[in-house]
């Protein structure tokens, strides 16, 4: 950190004053970066490895010649820290800074652009000055709801990431295995299970899909929106009420990389499709609709390419995917999301056009997104296939009854409307009517006084 004296510097270099009064923030401590702070940021957290950050920064030459500026294109500079989208100097640098924090950065050729250079504005070897403010930075969504956010306060080995599957030993901070809601430490252990079934362990969801992003000794922070945590039941016997948010803090220590599916003969995929089509209808009979999407996901996943060899061979296949889709679209009804009920009927559908629960469910979404004639449309096709489908009756006659409702209400707009017209142009006319009274007053005035100046002016020729 540096001094009213250290500022006082601002009329030498930036590079000497860096050079000089710098302090070196590279992990080995090689004067690879130095930083001279310009501005005190904000007290408390700093970027973590993997954090969406966005900054504002200038970059030069040690000569001063400037070779890039975000505030030249007056739009922040946003990345992910840690994950090689900038120079090594840049990731190094932003992530000892803090929000607000304004600072100068001198980074040497094997932190910057090396003996390559990036010409033709950095020449090869060339050390390199930025000027940077952390303006924010956010945890990295691990998926599309945003219901899962991880920040990484150790960066794993390699590349390798556990898959579906995968057996992983995970110890939860250093104190084993930390989850915490609000404040308060709820868990904490050491743990083994299988990637895909970790709510057998009592462990949430969103622990299970963050090991897919992990690597080998990572250690990060996990936010979980309650979809991934606990969800409305919430857990009692950790005394954590519905609806609530999760953190857990996740050691990945090893793990055994399961086969992927290119790399399993059509057996293999057969009696894995078997052991996962049974774990699915066990976490969907005790309501964890998320975790059995994910195993019927996985027989989806193993068999939708495979043809097999023999009609027996592809009637089995045909009948896994068969209860997987049909499974899927159960699952996606519970949890309301009827875009993914109709996608799955529709595979269904494609391989047996005249599958009843197919059918059904696909009026079930489509009933609930108020698709009320397509809805029609599929309980009638039910019919054809089972005309003693009690239900199906039913639901025919609650979508005559929604389309009735539908073109009542529609009649009561378009007459609201139409009287709202009507009631406008009449007072339309009433104003025009107005406007003509008042214009044929002030038309009868004019005439009286021009009538008014031209007696005026004959009086006036006959004065001596």
């Amino acid at each position: 950190m540096t001094t009213d004296k250290d500022q006082s510097m601002d009329d030498q270099s930036p590079a000497v004053v860096s050079a000089v009064k710098g302090i070196d923030v590279t992990p080995n401590k090689d004067e690879g970066v130095r930083k001279v702070v310009k501005k005190q940021g904000e007290d408390g957290d700093r970027p973590m490895i993997g954090d969406k950050v966005a900054v504002h920064y200038t970059g030069k030459l040690l000569n001063g010649k400037k070779f890039d500026s975000s505030m030249d294109r007056k739009k922040p500079f946003i990345f992910n820290l840690g994950k090689g989208q900038v120079i090594k100097g840049l990731d190094i640098g932003v992530s000892s800074m803090q929000r607000g924090e304004v600072c100068m950065l001198l980074c040497k050729p094997e932190y910057a652009y090396g003996s390559a250079g990036c010409l033709p504005k950095i020449p090869p070897n060339a050390m390199l000055q930025f000027e940077v403010e952390l303006l924010s930075f956010k945890g990295e969504v691990l998926t599309d709801d945003g219901g899962i956010t991880r920040r990484i306060k150790v960066k794993g080995e390699g590349y390798n990431s556990p898959n579906d599957g995968s057996t992983v030993h995970v110890l939860y901070s250093t104190v084993h295995l930390e989850g915490r809601c609000g404040e308060r430490l709820f868990d904490s252990r050491n743990l083994h299970f299988v990637v895909g079934e970790s709510e057998d362990m009592g462990v949430p969801l969103g622990v299970d899909r963050a090991m897919e992003k992990m690597q080998k000794g990572e250690c990060c922070m996990l936010y979980l929106k309650p979809k991934y945590g606990f969800g409305k039941d919430g857990r009692a016997q950790h005394k954590i009420g519905p609806n609530s948010d999760l953190m857990y803090e996740v050691t990945l220590n090893d793990f055994e990389k399961a086969k992927e599916s290119w790399e399993l003969d059509l057996k293999e995929k057969l009696d894995l499709s078997a052991r996962a089509k049974q774990k699915g209808t066990q976490y969907f009979k005790a309501g964890c609709f998320l975790q059995a999407v994910v195993q019927y996901q996985r027989i989806v996943s193993w068999l939708e390419m495979e043809f097999g060899v023999g009609k027996e061979q592809q009637q089995t296949i045909q009948n896994f995917l068969l209860v997987a889709q049909l499974n899927l679209a159960m699952c996606y009804l519970r949890l309301r999301e009827y875009a993914l009920v109709v996608e799955n009927c529709n595979k269904v559908i494609e391989l047996d056009g005249k599958n009843e629960k197919a059918l059904y469910r696909r009026g079930e979404a489509r009933l609930f997104r108020n698709e009320f004639s397509l809805a029609m449309s599929d309980f009638k096709l039910v019919l054809q296939v089972n005309p003693s489908n009690r239900a199906a009756h039913g639901q025919v006659s609650i979508c005559q009854c929604k389309i009735r409702e539908h073109h009542e209400r529609d009649k009561k707009i378009y007459a609201n409307m139409f009287q709202k017209f009507a009631e406008h142009d009449v007072k339309a006319g009433k104003g025009k009517r107005r406007r003509g009274e008042d214009s044929g007053v002030m038309n009868e005035n004019h005439q009286v006084a021009i009538k008014r100046r031209r007696r005026s002016q004959d009086h006036g020729q006959d004065c001596p």
